[in-house]
């Protein structure tokens, strides 16, 4: 045996006895969990809740996705009420979406150790829910119901930003509804002065 391959089998031993001292395998970084979703120590319907049931992975503009499909089904739904109820469900809708949406995305926030998860758009439904009461079944409307939310949403103007500093699943969720408080407002002024006929 030359000396040239008793190197290179010494070479060899050595690699696997690396591979078999315990060094650990190649293990996925938190930022590649982080990128996958929440982890496997969420809660599968904080995960189901926080995404809107998968709509928070579409791309792109995740939350934009959430709002139209929020504004879609509200529009089903309201189109199928007595117009009595209308109000009252939307606001109730609106109230409990909230309520289910914090825990939520603070499980989904805690899981994936992101401060703000994209893929959490709940709260994009609790904000657009807001923008939505007592906006009549018109076209127009429901097109400038979803515009001024996601504009507020995205412009953030004061509290809405700092609402966003409150930790965890209330900031998330909370800062969105005070951007559909602020399409709401606004949404109303256009109503009552006969600009969306």
């Amino acid at each position: 045996m030359t000396d040239s391959w008793k190197i290179g089998e010494r070479l060899g031993d050595g690699a696997e006895a690396g591979r078999s001292a315990g060094v650990p395998p190649a293990v996925p970084s938190a930022s590649s969990g982080q990128a996958a979703g929440a982890s496997s120590r969420t809660p599968l319907w904080a995960t189901l809740v926080a995404t809107f049931f998968g709509i928070g992975r579409l791309r792109p503009g995740p939350g934009t996705w959430a709002s139209a499909a929020t504004m879609l089904l509200w529009a089903l739904l309201a189109f199928n009420l007595a117009p009595s109820l209308r109000m009252p469900v939307s606001v109730g809708l609106a109230v409990l979406v909230t309520l289910i949406g914090i825990p939520a995305a603070t499980q989904v926030a805690r899981g994936s150790r992101i401060k703000d998860p994209q893929f959490v758009v709940i709260d994009e439904v609790a904000g657009q829910l807001v923008a939505l009461i007592a906006v009549p079944l018109a076209w127009k409307a429901f097109l400038a119901s979803f515009v001024l939310f996601r504009f507020f949403d995205i412009l953030k103007p004061p509290p809405v930003r700092q609402l966003e500093a409150i930790p965890e699943g209330t900031g998330i969720v909370l800062d969105d509804v005070a951007a559909g408080l602020y399409a709401l407002a606004v949404m109303h002024l256009f109503l009552h002065f006969g600009l969306l006929r």
